[in-house]
């Protein structure tokens, strides 16, 4: 005759407690709550939804076209900062959500907005300009490039200023929060703050390498980006300082020099400038970025941020 123990444990083989369920949460729920992937593929689904909406809305309703244009294309403060300030709209919305989902604020996922404009975006965008500018000399010193005079004056250089400074801001925000804010936090709960700069620089540097024109030092000048974003929000806490230098380079290839950025021409830029020289130096169609002197200029950059930065400020 079996004993009540032996029975009660025979009917809990084939009737556990929880079910199947329970077999299924470690997939979806570990010692944080749901697990970063799951969090990752919502936070992507939000923000795919928003844009696959409004794309939908501009093709059957406005009839724009899906696919870019072929061949160079000219850069405007509206197609840049217009284009990207809705994007941004969308990435906040569904930070937002996901924010209330896992009961965090919005300054957790590294954009407290109290601090716009301030000490730190001020300082990453002084970096930026002096980057973008030493790396334009080093190429003036090989003969790769020349200033030839102003492109504007007057009321018109006023409001190209304001203009390119605003679509500059809006594209540093935008690019920094998307690719530094939610995603890097999420994916670093997962698999530890390095790993995931690693990984968000390298596609981000593959998003690059597909662009026409694009060059195998191109692509890894965006990936070392990447990384030196990923070093000031490490040490700061914030991604103030990366969208200041994210923005004032793009404004100072754009706007201040007139040279191509990523392969987009300038207009409305304040000097009439020109490339010339083997790709290495110059980087060809797609710019300084893709010239051997920018991952040098980033490298520079890091080692002295490093040097006067050493506390970890980064909240996992």
């Amino acid at each position: 005759m079996s004993s009540p123990k032996a029975a009660l444990s025979f009917a809990d083989a084939y009737h556990p407690p929880s079910g199947s369920a329970s077999r299924l949460k470690p997939l979806f729920i570990g010692p944080k709550g749901l697990r970063a992937g799951w969090r990752l593929l919502i936070f992507l689904a939000l923000c795919g939804a928003q844009l696959g909406g409004t794309i939908f809305v501009r093709v059957h309703f406005f009839g724009a076209p899906v696919r870019e244009p072929a061949g160079p294309i000219t850069a405007t403060p509206m197609m840049l900062g217009g284009s990207e300030a809705i994007e941004l709209l969308f990435l906040v919305i569904a930070t937002l959500i996901m924010g209330r989902i896992e009961g965090r604020k919005f300054s957790d996922y590294g954009l407290p907005l109290h601090r716009i404009l301030g000490k730190d975006f001020w300082l990453g965008a002084l970096w930026g300009f002096l980057a973008i500018s030493g790396a334009l000399l080093a190429m003036f010193l090989l003969h790769g490039f020349r200033i030839t005079g102003l492109a504007l004056h007057g009321r018109a250089l006023l409001s190209a200023l304001a203009a390119w400074s605003i679509a500059m801001f809006v594209v540093g925000i935008f690019e920094e929060f998307f690719s530094r804010g939610y995603l890097q936090y999420t994916l670093a709960s997962g698999i530890g703050f390095w790993p995931a700069a690693f990984v968000m620089a390298g596609l981000f540097g593959l998003g690059h390498a597909f662009r026409s024109g694009e060059t195998v030092l191109g692509a890894i000048s965006a990936g070392s980006f990447g990384l030196l974003f990923c070093l000031f929000l490490r040490r700061t806490g914030n991604l103030w300082p990366a969208i200041g230098f994210h923005a004032a380079w793009d404004w100072g290839q754009t706007f201040f020099y007139g040279v191509p950025n990523s392969a987009l021409l300038p207009s409305r830029n304040l000097l009439h400038s020109t490339l010339s020289g083997p790709n290495w130096l110059t980087g060809g169609t797609v710019g300084p970025e893709a010239s051997i002197f920018c991952p040098i200029a980033l490298l520079v950059v890091g080692i002295i941020f490093s040097r006067y930065n050493r506390e970890k400020r980064y909240a996992l």
